[in-house]
């Protein structure tokens, strides 16, 4: 998983890899009801650093969760061993500006982020398997009655036929939907939980519980 954009590549990105519990819901100082997702972070650790030098960019790479060992490909295998570090399930490079500031095999908190900061949130969102186009994509339909024959739910013309003569692509058509990644942009950070490793999200996530999430410093601000 990586989040390399040319729009990192002149700014300090701080982020974090957790797991998505669940959704709840607590009250603020002003007694109102918030709707928070809370994410379960554990130790986050610098497996590699880029450098403008050796790699033509600067990024850190920051891996995270529990994994047997015997799972772990040899290769991954010595890439973890050369940063010190036990085998981890997910590895995240995030492209800073600051990557010089951090080691190999740092480890990497909840102190990252403050309660109150904006973050942008990623995930995977839930699978729901071949989809018509009215779930899909938010089609109507076809005509109900008045003589209409097995058309209630189908697309209707998707091209003419000897102009264009073809089907453009990203016609929006019938078929796999969700399980794609997604990120949710400015939401709110509303506590962190340090004795337990919980952040408080304002807000849903994508993706379903026990989903990887990552936390990252907002792209476009409040």
């Amino acid at each position: 998983m990586t989040t390399n954009t040319q729009q990192d590549a002149g700014r300090a990105v701080k982020a974090l890899v957790g797991t998505k519990l669940g959704m709840t819901q607590v009250w603020d100082e002003e007694g109102r009801l918030v709707p928070v997702t809370v994410i379960k972070v554990d130790s986050n650790v610098v497996t590699q650093i880029r450098t403008l030098d050796v790699d033509g960019y600067q990024a850190v790479q920051i891996a995270a969760g529990e994994i047997k060992p015997k799972k772990v490909t040899k290769p991954l295998k010595g890439h973890f061993a050369a940063a010190g570090v036990t085998p981890r399930r997910t590895v995240l490079e995030v492209r800073t500006s600051d990557a010089d500031s951090y080691e190999l095999g740092q480890e990497i908190g909840l102190d990252t982020f403050s309660a109150g900061e904006t973050v942008d949130v990623t995930g995977t969102s839930r699978g729901k398997g071949f989809a018509g186009v009215m779930k899909r994509h938010g089609f109507g339909g076809g005509p109900a009655s008045h003589g209409a024959h097995k058309i209630h739910r189908k697309p209707g013309s998707i091209g003419g036929c000897s102009t264009p003569g073809r089907v453009f692509r990203g016609m929006r058509m019938a078929g796999r939907m969700g399980h794609k990644r997604n990120t949710i942009q400015n939401l709110t950070i509303h506590a962190i939980d340090n004795d337990h490793g919980y952040v408080l999200v304002t807000g849903a996530v994508p993706g379903a519980k026990g989903g990887t999430i990552v936390i990252r410093t907002a792209a476009k601000g409040a």
